[in-house]
C-alpha cells in the first residue's frame, strides 16, 4: 500500500488549469506572430504600391517627352 502511495504521488498529473495557461501563452504568441505578419505584409503591400505609382508616373513623364518631341518635329516642317 505504501508503495502505491508512493507511485501515485510520484506520477501525478498536471492539473488542467496549468495546462489552459500554456494553451493561452500559445495563443498570445501565435497572434503576436500573426499580427507582426499582417503587418509585414501590409508594409510590402505600400512598398509595392509606391513602386508602381513611381512606374505609372515615370511613364507618364516619358509620353509627355515624346509628345513635345513630335510637336517639336511638325513644328519644324
Amino acid at each position: 500500500m505504501a508503495a502505491e502511495m508512493n507511485h501515485k504521488a510520484l506520477s501525478f498529473e498536471v492539473p488542467n488549469r496549468f495546462k489552459g495557461n500554456k494553451v493561452e501563452e500559445g495563443k498570445e504568441e501565435g497572434e503576436e506572430e500573426g499580427i507582426e505578419g499582417i503587418k509585414e505584409g501590409r508594409e510590402e503591400e505600400e512598398k509595392e504600391e509606391e513602386e508602381e505609382e513611381e512606374e505609372e508616373e515615370e511613364e507618364e513623364e516619358e509620353e509627355e517627352e515624346e509628345e513635345e518631341e513630335e510637336e517639336e518635329e511638325w513644328s519644324s516642317l
